[in-house]
């Protein structure tokens, strides 16, 4: 009897100790089953986007709608997990389109141009341009009170590579006051894009002006070592200075990827529009990290003045068109491309008519 009650003592213990452990057990187990969830639901989200990778031909304030649209999260809005990588000149942007590494290229038009007439069987497609004028600046060493084109005269200038948009038309407004770029003066087109503000800044240097892009024309001014004294932007006009590309393959395996993309773009356009420099400059300023607030309202005020970003995306042919006399004049292009095969406005238009909201602050 004794041995029978001493049995079942021990396996009621035993069944308090199971009980105990299974309840034990289960807590952890539903407190694991909501962590899971709620990662679930997170991964869910990032899965939900789909990853899309820009290259930029370089990175800068010049841009700012791009940047308004990917700060304010209006790629990921049209279900894009953008990533965004500079490739430092049109040349390398070009080279990871087509190579695959990068699905959207933001360059010159050129770089279609170019790799359409060697012959690229799956060539790009422009199909957004963002800026309508020249993002570059002219510097001067010296303070020059009411400069003329013709003080280039004989002087020495640190330029861009050849058969690029800065240089071309660098080169398009030299000649637009009579200047011939290859006798009138001298002009260095061997410093890499990223080098140009440094070289011009280094005390033994022989240069009289350079062309430059934002920041650095600003911040050559800041330092005191040279003054901006002339907007290509505005004496060269209206010109399709970048735009939006992608393989035609991808184009046309991807339209709703396409047309999210331009739909964010286009949304990033109408805050610029409708929000003062110092407003665009708070939002695109996680961008620019080295770059200080004062420094960027500065610089979009000047691009906001000379009216550098279109109202709309569209990239309409009469700006093909004059992209390609700039190509010829500059002895680039051995013969023209049809704008038909290298730009679709399918996207941006639709963009145009469906993001109608110019007061976007959200």
């Amino acid at each position: 009897m004794k041995k029978c009650i001493t049995a079942l003592l021990l396996l009621f213990t035993l069944s308090v100790t199971s009980l105990l452990a299974c309840t034990s057990a289960d807590k952890p187990e539903s407190a694991t089953g909501k962590t899971s969830k709620t990662s679930k639901s997170i991964n869910d989200k990032k899965t939900d986007l789909t990853p899309v990778t820009l290259n930029e031909v370089a990175h800068s304030i010049f841009y700012a709608p791009m940047y308004v649209a990917i700060e304010k999260n209006y790629f990921e809005k049209e279900g894009i997990d953008l990533s965004l990588v500079t490739g430092f000149g049109a040349d390398k942007t070009m080279t990871a389109v087509l190579s695959g590494t990068a699905d959207i290229g933001f360059m010159g038009s050129e770089a279609s141009i170019y790799t359409y007439n060697e012959g690229a069987h799956d060539y790009v497609v422009n199909f957004a341009q963002l800026t309508q004028r020249a993002g570059n600046f002219l510097v001067a060493r010296d303070d020059i009170k009411n400069f003329k084109w013709e003080d280039l005269k004989g002087r020495k200038v640190i330029g861009g590579r050849k058969g690029g948009m800065p240089e071309m038309v660098f080169e398009y407004i030299l000649k637009q006051n009579h200047i011939d770029p290859a006798s009138d003066l001298t002009i260095d087109q061997n410093i890499d894009f990223g080098s140009t503000a440094a070289a011009f800044s280094e005390e033994k240097a022989d240069y009289d002006f350079t062309v430059e892009f934002e920041p650095g024309a600003t911040n050559l001014e800041k330092q005191g070592k040279g003054y901006v004294v002339a907007s290509l932007g505005t004496d060269s006009g209206y010109v399709p200075y970048t735009a939006f590309s992608a393989k035609k393959s991808y184009i046309s395996q991807h339209p709703e990827i396409i047309q999210g993309f331009t739909n964010a773009l286009q949304k990033g356009m109408n805050y610029v529009a409708s929000h003062t420099p110092e407003e665009i400059a708070q939002v695109i300023a996680p961008q620019f990290k080295e770059t200080t607030p004062d420094t960027i309202t500065t610089i979009v005020s000047r691009y906001y003045e000379q009216d550098t970003w279109k109202k709309d995306l569209i990239f309409r042919q009469e700006s093909f068109d004059l992209l390609q006399d700039i190509l010829e004049d500059a002895g680039e292009l051995k013969k023209r491309a049809p704008y038909k095969n290298l730009v679709t406005t399918i996207y941006a238009e639709k963009s145009a008519k469906a993001v109608k909201d110019t007061t976007i602050s959200h």
